[in-house]
């Protein structure tokens, strides 16, 4: 599918692919103006990210900042280029900083994927994503931990939502009324059986029982618009996402 980008606020727009998504927050003449990004798709997403900044009236020196949720190489990847090429800093919560410069990877190994390869799904995703530079290694040595008075100067103001478990480090966002849940909480999947709320299969989180408290931290928020790393935007309680996504877990 094509990037489908969504005004989900004056200033919040969500951009859908078929692979990955990521979230535009605009910010207003009192804050600096400017645009910052959460979450960066995969390095191969460069050309769809630009786009859909372009769509909203920004261009890459626009770019304030940009927040990632975790640092698989799906959020983080145009985030590398952002920040070699325009010096665009980068923040996460504090313990994904380590993860994000690549002193480690919390990563599902090739090896893992290509075990469930004779699944047609499986197979077909495997292909779309090395397109677009899954097998990256690189990390942004420069990243640093969302402070609160950063995050305070950052068009939206983010409010971070700390849901360890898909990696260590793993944070969800607040921002403008709406939940930014990176991989703590989808509402789909190229590998998924089926749509919905849901957690992300298994194999791709760092600590599984981590992922299931983390959801009943979502759980709590008084929130209405959820927009989740991949799949759809949901529109209702987020504890009703919860709540259903637990219920395919248990």
């Amino acid at each position: 599918m094509a990037p489908a980008l969504t005004a989900i606020t004056d200033r919040v727009h969500f951009v859908e692919t078929d692979l990955v998504n990521w979230t535009l927050v605009a910010g207003d003449i009192d804050s600096g103006g400017g645009v910052m990004m959460i979450d960066a798709g995969f390095p191969g997403s460069r050309d769809d990210v630009l786009n859909s900044l372009r769509q909203i009236g920004f261009g890459p020196a626009d770019v304030r900042a940009i927040v990632l949720t975790h640092a698989h190489v799906d959020h983080l990847g145009t985030a590398i280029w952002f920040a070699d090429t325009h010096g665009v800093p980068v923040y996460c919560h504090a313990d994904e900083v380590g993860h994000t410069r690549r002193e480690y990877l919390e990563q599902a190994a090739p090896l893992q994927i290509a075990a469930h390869a004779w699944q047609p799904r499986w197979l077909a995703w495997s292909v779309a994503i090395m397109r677009k530079g899954a097998l990256t290694h690189a990390g942004i040595p420069g990243a640093q931990p969302l402070t609160a008075d950063v995050a305070a100067g950052l068009p939206g103001a983010p409010m971070p939502v700390p849901t360890p478990g898909h990696t260590g480090g793993h944070c969800s966002y607040l921002v403008d009324g709406v939940l930014v849940s990176g991989d703590a909480l989808v509402t789909g999947h190229p590998v998924a059986a089926r749509p919905g709320p849901q957690l992300l299969p298994s194999v791709f989180n760092h600590d599984e029982h981590a992922c299931r408290r983390s959801l009943d931290a979502l759980g709590m928020l008084d929130c209405d618009v959820l927009l989740p790393g991949h799949g759809p935007v949901w529109r209702g309680p987020v504890r009703d996402a919860v709540a259903a996504a637990h219920a395919r877990v248990s």
